[in-house]
């Protein structure tokens, strides 16, 4: 089977995995969580700011900014970069703004994600484990499901998305600096190796130390292209909203696009609902669930308001970017000659920073779309591990290293296209499992952003006590709980009188 087949048949699959349900389903959640939260993601800005320094890491788990790394690996990648493109390549420069709508609502999803990871996270071989197929087993007591959701996590994180990172990779690199994608996927395999073969606490060094930086560069770079142009930032801003809501001229006749392709790249970049974000922020040790919650909730602003803005305003402000109908005829041309994807970003780079915006991009690429793909292998391995729990398969874990790599060098050196296609059915089979698992156990996740707000009304530090709430399946922490009280109140040592002996 060539690769137009398998194209074709990706491209069917997509089109009912992304049907306009998909995409209102998003939005529609989102808005939901965010008033049954009373809009946490703007009331709590600065705890969420604040917890994300706090906490330490334990042998068993990572502390609050390592999770928040480890996230932050998986959505800040190259839906920042060439997500973004493609966004307005196909929805216009109002897809721009249904990104922003889908963060901002998104934050809440990310919440009540987060949070439900932690309740029912697992100690599993001296470490800690969560993420939607454990809490779709302990709190919906369905395991069938949970199965489908781990089964189809490791697929689509271990096969379906790294193509998508590793293409830009090697697209990028080869339009900067000429490289041959052959030489970059055989690069990209050994370094792949070296982390994943490491642990999760070299995963989680390795995005800690990364990820920051990265995303402050790029940000600073993005916000100096932008104050050099500040003069058309009002202009700019105002043809997002008006692109946005089908009130342009040139642009309103693809309001339903514009909607559909913010959706789907915001979700794809920023991960809200999706159920990645789950994982990670189950591996930190936090006292009360909803810590590590609002600290996810966080960093989709992170993803979103800061890294996709700084890309697209830096697109629109220069004007090097594509729009194309539904009908694929064009309805701008900023970049004649080059791809929806890096190209744009390193085109509007190279044109501000003549012999340097080009190998930027593809630097800070290379470090967005790794380090994505060492987190989407995380997400894969505590699939596994959620499976192995009863028997051990150390041949998985094998299958899944060999299987992520050989899904890394494959998507290097294929088309954009395919990969893209790979990457978004991933991206919808999760989203659609694990948002129906959020909306039928949202009770304990609201519970326990109750719960962290009147304790810290109480001047206390929060802490997490599910039966009190009325949680049931939080079996780690009710098991720490009882190790607690048994270290604070030690059985009585009864020592026996000896018998006397007979005379």
């Amino acid at each position: 089977m060539n690769e137009l087949s398998i194209k074709a048949i990706v491209d069917a699959l997509n089109g009912y995995v992304w049907s306009p349900a998909l995409i209102y389903l998003c939005l529609g959640v989102g808005l939901y969580f965010s008033v049954r939260t009373r809009f946490l993601q703007l009331r709590h800005v600065k705890e969420m700011v604040r917890l994300m320094f706090d906490g330490k890491s334990s042998d068993a788990g990572v502390s609050s900014f390592q999770a928040l790394s480890m996230t932050l690996a998986g959505r800040v990648g190259t839906g920042n970069i060439a997500g973004v493109a493609t966004a307005i390549t196909f929805g216009g420069p109002g897809a721009l703004f249904w990104m922003w709508a889908v963060a901002l609502l998104g934050s809440s999803s990310a919440f009540v994600e987060s949070t439900l990871g932690q309740v029912y996270k697992e100690k599993l071989d001296g470490e800690y484990r969560g993420g939607p197929a454990f809490y779709i087993e302990k709190g919906l007591g369905m395991k069938r499901y949970a199965l489908v959701f781990a089964f189809a996590t490791i697929l689509a994180c271990g096969l379906l998305l790294p193509g998508v990172q590793a293409n830009s990779i090697g697209s990028s690199l080869q339009t900067a600096l000429g490289l041959d994608p052959n030489y970059t996927a055989a690069g990209l395999a050994v370094l792949l190796a070296f982390i994943i073969f490491g642990g999760v606490k070299r995963i989680a060094n390795f995005a800690s130390l990364i990820v920051p930086f990265m995303a402050l560069g790029y940000i600073l770079v993005a916000v100096g292209i932008i104050a050099l142009n500040i003069g058309e930032l009002p202009a700019v801003i105002a043809l997002v909203f008006k692109s946005a809501f089908g009130m342009d001229a040139a642009f309103g006749a693809i309001l339903g696009w514009a909607i559909q392709w913010g959706v789907k790249r915001g979700v794809y970049s920023n991960e809200a609902g999706q159920g990645t974000g789950p994982h990670a922020s189950s591996a930190a040790a936090v006292s009360h669930p909803a810590k590590q919650g609002l600290v996810q909730a966080f960093s989709v602003y992170i993803d979103t308001l800061f890294v996709c803005s700084a890309t697209g305003f830096m697109l629109l402000i220069t004007g090097l970017y594509n729009v194309q109908g539904p009908d694929g005829l064009a309805m701008h041309t900023g970049v004649a000659g080059v791809a929806a994807g890096p190209g744009y970003v390193q085109t509007a780079m190279e044109t501000m920073m003549p012999g340097f915006g080009s190998i930027f991009v593809a630097v800070a690429l290379f470090f967005f779309a790794f380090t994505t793909i060492v987190a989407y292998y995380y997400i894969a391995e505590t699939n596994i591990a959620y499976i192995n729990r009863a028997t051990k398969r150390p041949w998985m874990v094998f299958l899944l290293k060999a299987g992520l790599i050989a899904a890394t060098v494959y998507g290097t050196v294929k088309t954009a296209d395919l990969a893209w296609g790979l990457g978004d059915l991933g991206v919808g089979l999760m989203a659609w499992l694990n948002i129906t698992a959020i909306i039928l156990l949202q009770k304990p996740a609201l519970a326990c952003l109750r719960d962290y707000e009147a304790q810290k009304a109480a001047g206390l530090d929060p802490v997490f006590h599910p039966e009190k709430l009325g949680i049931k399946g939080a079996d780690y922490w009710a098991g720490q709980r009882a190790e607690h009280n048994a270290a604070a109140h030690p059985a009585p040592v009864v020592i026996a009188e000896k018998a006397s002996e007979p005379a």
